[in-house]
């Protein structure tokens, strides 16, 4: 499956020249800053993303822009998702997250591992954003591990019978599909019996929780969602197999690691905007703070880690669009930035001083909403483990097994 998922990547970027391309940036740049951002407050406030900016998201393709040209997407590869990721990141996270899961982990299993009845039933609704699909893998007792997965799938006659619960399952409350992970069997000899299911939102037995209460990313709604013996047929198994579902629940995971870092490199450039502007403005004593030397080393540090975080994102999704790294890459860069964006919005706080603590301003948003950035599509812990175990097997092949 890895190949099909490189050819995947190479197909989407046959498809969009570097002019179609650079306008495709340019018109997202323009919304994100002259649409978006002055309409922060008011997303924040009423803890919902406006319509009419839905909308015109919807009408720019933003819903569809990993998704092949084939199926109404714009069919962008990794390595241009993540410079519209970067625009993204500038602005309140909840933007991006209400299409993040068609184009990136819920999107991606169908585009790599579904059949072709799947996708004509399903993909064209999600590139238009007439279909909003999400990603049901996170349950109480399985977070950045999916081989702890309870959620059951029991064969009756030619159906699926599902029973379980997941948990912190974002766009939830709006979803009309869920992509549900879930064990047909314990692990064994043959793989980890885990299988991924398309469920319609509407499904007897599908039941969706109250909208979660966050620290931040308001506008983003997550929910859990209950399945008490939904009955899906044959046809709703992603692939067709009972053992496709790990292996595409990591290769989501994986690619979206990459989109994830540069969703937060973006991020980090707002801090670093608002840190300076800031600075040049803002007075201590008649004098511009941006003037003290202390401020000066604040400013230098955050620049230094937007700087190293954008080549490290543009690097490893260039060498994951040619297979070279599909691995390693993305936990890496997934770590950096966003512990990198943590510590900028942290200084971006200090920077302003008293006036950083206060609601409504910026920089007060920004902190509580990149803490996520650190948890989800696999906590920083998990990407150490996965960095530190994998160079270590690469060098025992290397010398022939361990000494």
């Amino acid at each position: 499956m890895t190949g099909e998922s490189n050819s995947a990547e190479a197909d989407s970027a046959a498809q969009v020249s570097a002019a179609d391309f650079a306008d495709i940036l340019a018109q997202t740049r323009a919304f994100v800053r002259d649409t978006v951002v002055p309409r922060e407050q008011e997303i924040a406030e009423n803890d919902r993303i406006p319509d009419d900016i839905r909308r015109h998201a919807a009408a720019m393709g933003l819903f569809g822009y990993a998704i092949p040209q084939e199926w109404g997407g714009l069919g962008l590869d990794l390595t241009q998702d993540v410079e519209l990721a970067m625009e993204f990141g500038y602005t309140t996270l909840a933007f991006r997250s209400m299409f993040g899961t068609n184009n990136g982990i819920a999107g991606q299993v169908l585009v790599n591992y579904g059949t072709e009845e799947q996708k004509q039933r399903w993909l064209e609704g999600i590139a238009s954003g007439e279909v909003v699909a999400s990603f049901a893998l996170t349950e109480p007792g399985a977070g950045s591990n999916p081989a702890g997965l309870r959620t059951a799938a029991v064969r009756d006659g030619d159906d699926w019978i599902i029973n379980g619960e997941k948990r912190f399952i974002t766009n939830a409350p709006w979803a009309n599909l869920f992509v549900v992970f879930a064990r047909t069997r314990p692990a064994d000899a043959d793989g980890p019996g885990i299988a991924v299911f398309l469920v319609p939102a509407d499904s007897p037995g599908v039941q969706v929780g109250a909208k979660d209460r966050k620290m931040g990313q308001e506008g983003a709604w997550t929910a859990d969602v209950h399945f008490s013996d939904v009955r899906v047929p044959a046809a709703a198994l992603v692939g067709g197999s009972e053992d496709v579902g790990y292996q595409a629940a990591m290769v989501s995971l994986t690619r979206g690691r990459v989109h994830i870092a540069a969703l937060a490199v973006g991020a980090a450039q707002r801090g670093l905007d608002e840190s300076v502007n800031y600075a040049a403005t803002a007075t201590q004593g008649g004098t511009a703070i941006g003037d003290f030397q202390l401020i000066q080393a604040m400013i230098a540090d955050q620049y230094a880690g937007v700087l190293a975080g954008r080549a490290m994102v543009r690097d490893v999704a260039a060498r994951y669009v040619s297979g070279e790294d599909k691995r390693v890459g993305p936990s890496a860069v997934k770590l950096y930035c966003t512990e990198m964006v943590g510590r900028v919005a942290d200084l971006a706080v200090q920077i302003h001083g008293g006036t950083g603590y206060m609601r409504d301003v910026p920089v007060e948003r920004l902190y509580r909403d990149v803490r996520l950035l650190r948890l989800y599509e696999g906590t920083s812990e998990i990407q150490r483990l996965i960095i530190g175990g994998q160079l270590v097997k690469q060098a025992k092949r290397q010398t022939g097994g361990s000494r």
